[in-house]
């Protein structure tokens, strides 16, 4: 937070603004910058991507994070193509979700890597509130377009998993194919992190990779993944109520060339 405070006033300085010239860019009061400035309030996670446009920077800098220039994810290049590489047809975990937190008021969600939007896009068609972020630039940009063409509002940014941290709370936090991105050794924060930002009676809804002896690698070559024990990602999740446990050995074709994946798949609600 405190990176966020000073990088607040270092860039609205930069650009030569006053606070009261930023405020009316964001449509804020001059007492609410003051007060994000001064570390008494924070902005909402849905203002970062305007903030950040204001301040003439990213959310990856106005946040403090420092980035290795290198590639990070091989979607990067994938989400080019003019097609969507994962298609359009949304995951069957957000069926579950709508079962178990029907948007019958407004509800926040936020879909944690959301590849090129066809969750996002699919939860704000049904009438949540949708927050979302990827690490990859192309994937953020599709995700705009897709929810342009449906006519709906998604609130995305680009942001690694690995250090964006959550000051928001939401009633639903999503996330399908990402958390083997996850370092062994930051697991326990993030997920302390996403669970204190969780209203309560909402609910997480989290898939993972996790390795079998009787499968054989998956052909896509990606040197930031991390294995997953089966089961592990249910253990975070002790002290919630678990609504669906479950691991599945399914067929994927997403490089062009047929395989196998085995995923352990949850969803957990936050108790009184």
């Amino acid at each position: 937070m405190n990176a966020l405070v000073q990088n607040i006033s270092k860039y609205r300085k930069m650009r030569g603004f006053t606070q009261e010239e930023l405020a009316q860019k964001l449509n804020r009061s001059s007492q609410a910058i003051s007060k994000w400035e001064t570390g008494q309030s924070s902005p909402d996670i849905s203002l970062l991507p305007d903030l950040a446009f204001a301040l003439g920077t990213d959310i990856n800098s106005l946040m403090g994070y420092v980035y290795d220039k290198k590639k990070i994810t091989i979607y990067e290049d994938e989400y080019r193509q003019e097609d969507y590489y994962w298609g359009l047809k949304p995951s069957p975990m957000c069926y579950r979700v709508m079962e178990m937190a029907p948007p019958v008021k407004p509800l926040r969600l936020l879909d944690v890597g959301c590849g090129e939007g066809k969750d996002s896009v699919f939860f704000a068609r049904n009438g949540y509130i949708v927050t979302a972020f990827d690490m990859a630039d192309t994937g953020v940009e599709k995700t705009k377009k897709l929810a342009d063409l449906y006519q709906v509002n998604v609130n995305v940014f680009k942001a690694n998993i690995l250090d964006f941290r959550l000051e928001t709370e939401f009633d639903v936090i999503f996330s399908s194919g990402v958390f083997h991105y996850i370092k062994a050794e930051l697991r326990s924060e993030i997920l302390d992190n996403y669970k204190n930002n969780t209203a309560v009676g909402g609910i997480h809804m989290f898939n993972v990779f996790v390795p079998k002896p009787f499968i054989p690698p998956a052909p896509e070559q990606e040197p930031t993944a991390q294995n997953w024990k089966s089961g592990e990602l249910f253990t975070y999740y002790t002290d919630w109520r678990l609504h669906t446990v479950s691991e599945i050995v399914f067929d994927c074709n997403s490089s062009g060339i047929p395989h196998k994946h085995c995923m352990d798949m949850m969803m957990a609600g936050k108790m009184g």
